[in-house]
């Protein structure tokens, strides 16, 4: 047998003058001999399987091609109407701030007038209805779908910053979610509809939605869009964001959905919402003046 040469070649050296073999003896035992070690020195036990992680919820994370996707353009400019995928319904996922976070680990507000850097990535140019120094710039706390302290910002008139501070304090002690606050840019505005966005924003230099010659309460920074994906506009046949029809199912409630005490918080600073018009529905929108 294998094993027994060693012992065998001892016995032989003690009984002749031979030299002793120098053929080492096998390392292993014979079960393992056929079988190679793959695992590589220096790293943990391989041999060891982890659990599978379980797939995000649905709706948690953006999908890749999110404002990526041109819509075609209807004769009114606006973007095709296409149905919600399934990606965004339920819609429930938190980008990143842009901002650095305001201190603290609660509600926390920062009003100022609006600083040139700050104008010169807004959408405000000579010829807006409202003057550069009517402008507030607003930063603010607020809770994201993913249960997160987050910070963003407003552009507003100067004259309801302080109220509008008031909103998103009941907004935040309410754990109301937003995807994401910041102030739109010229170059979203000129971009090409892909249907699919969700800023809450005020101050937007443009006219009235379906009119060329009339100035919006945005351009004043007297009105506020929420969540305007889970909130979208409705007049006949045009839906916006193009892809948020699904959320036209106001009795299916959804994260991010305006709820009575959101709708509520605008009224009690005078601040109508566009959900009780007749004549269209623009579930997003509170102004003022209520137009």
């Amino acid at each position: 047998m294998t094993v027994a040469r060693p012992v065998l070649a001892v016995a032989l050296c003690a009984c002749t003058s031979q030299q002793p073999s120098t053929t080492p003896a096998p390392s292993a035992s014979p079960a393992s001999l056929g079988a190679r070690d793959t695992r590589v020195p220096g790293y943990p036990d391989q041999t060891a399987t982890s659990s599978p992680q379980p797939p995000p919820a649905p709706g948690t994370t953006p999908p890749p091609w999110l404002g990526t996707r041109p819509l075609p353009r209807r004769p009114d400019g606006y973007g095709e109407v296409r149905p919600t995928p399934r990606a965004l319904d339920p819609r429930r996922f938190t980008v990143p701030d842009t901002l650095a976070p305001l201190p603290g680990d609660g509600f926390a507000a920062r009003v100022e007038r609006a600083p040139a850097d700050v104008l010169a990535r807004s959408t405000w140019e000579p010829g807006c209805p409202v003057a550069a120094a009517d402008l507030s710039w607003v930063r603010l706390s607020f809770w994201g779908f993913d249960d997160q302290r987050h910070t963003g910002e407003l552009l507003v008139h100067a004259s309801v910053a302080d109220d509008l501070v008031g909103v998103f304090r009941t907004l935040y002690r309410d754990r109301f979610p937003l995807e994401e606050l910041r102030i739109t840019p010229r170059a979203e505005l000129d971009a090409e509809p892909t249907g699919d966005g969700n800023d809450t924003g005020a101050f937007v230099c443009r006219p009235s939605t379906g009119s060329t010659t009339t100035f919006s309460q945005h351009a004043y920074g007297l009105a506020i869009d929420v969540n305007p994906f889970q909130n979208p506009y409705l007049k006949g046949d045009l839906v916006l964001p193009e892809l948020a029809s699904a959320y036209l199912e106001r009795d299916r409630q959804r994260p991010g959905m305006l709820t009575d005490a959101v709708v509520a918080a605008f009224a009690r600073i005078g601040w109508e919402w566009g959900g009780d018009w007749q004549s269209l529905k623009d579930y997003q929108h509170f102004s003022q003046n209520g137009r």
